[in-house]
């Protein structure tokens, strides 16, 4: 089986918003509801878990009714960082279903709604070669590493921004979220890779932004029509 770990607990403190960055409004539906459509409109997906912070249930709950949106997650909840917000989707996981060597997890951003069902296929056909891998794309602009009063030009074609879905062996996963967190986990990548394990590269897509800040959704509603 495949499943996928939407993060959705984070309260989007740079938008401006009162209201969570996942839940505002895009093209008519929360950001939020069009990255679980996504998921659940590709074949590689057998189960979603949503993740969302246990004050925003009955706002969910509400949000589904009012809009009649019945696309089937399975509903847990996070913890004070995303560290724990993933362990929780993964413990849930582990309680529900049967975990095997063949099965896979990936973890998404919630606020990445446009995430096409080739760019999730290509994920995870990366994933069955390499065990662990992360999506990214090339730096187009020159990179300096450092602080603003001291810093030095560094090569940009060896600098990836990662995005998600990242997609795992489920038991190398399980196996990295044991750990104790560590505040240089920035992704799930980190935390794989400080078991010692590789993880390789596979292209993403520049269309998959994450909603960050009030005009990405502008760009998203523009992308949305391209994929």
């Amino acid at each position: 089986m495949n499943f996928v770990i939407i993060v959705a607990a984070g309260t989007g403190s740079r938008m401006n918003s009162d209201l969570p960055k996942q839940f505002l409004d895009l093209n008519g539906l929360p950001v939020i509801m069009h990255t679980i459509d996504h998921f659940h409109q590709s074949s590689d997906i057998s189960e979603i878990i949503l993740v969302i912070s246990k004050e925003m249930e009955k706002f969910w709950i509400d949000l589904c009714s009012m809009l009649q949106y019945s696309t089937p997650v399975h509903l847990t909840f996070g913890g004070k960082t995303r560290f724990e917000s993933v362990k929780n989707g993964i413990e849930y996981i582990q309680e529900n279903f049967e975990v095997g060597a063949a099965d896979y997890i990936a973890v998404h951003d919630g606020a990445r709604p446009i995430v096409s069902t080739s760019l999730i296929t290509k994920a995870f056909q990366g994933a069955y070669k390499y065990q662990a891998i992360v999506l990214a794309q090339k730096s187009i602009e020159s990179v300096r590493l450092g602080n603003n009063t001291s810093n030095n030009a560094t090569d940009r074609n060896q600098v990836w921004l990662v995005q998600t879905p990242q997609v795992f062996q489920a038991e190398l996963l399980i196996e990295a979220y044991r750990q104790e967190e560590d505040p240089l986990f920035t992704d799930d990548a980190s935390v794989v890779e400080k078991m010692g394990n590789r993880i390789s590269i596979v292209e993403g897509d520049s269309k998959n932004i994450k909603i960050t800040y009030p005009q990405d959704l502008q760009i998203a509603q523009f992308y949305l029509n391209l994929i």
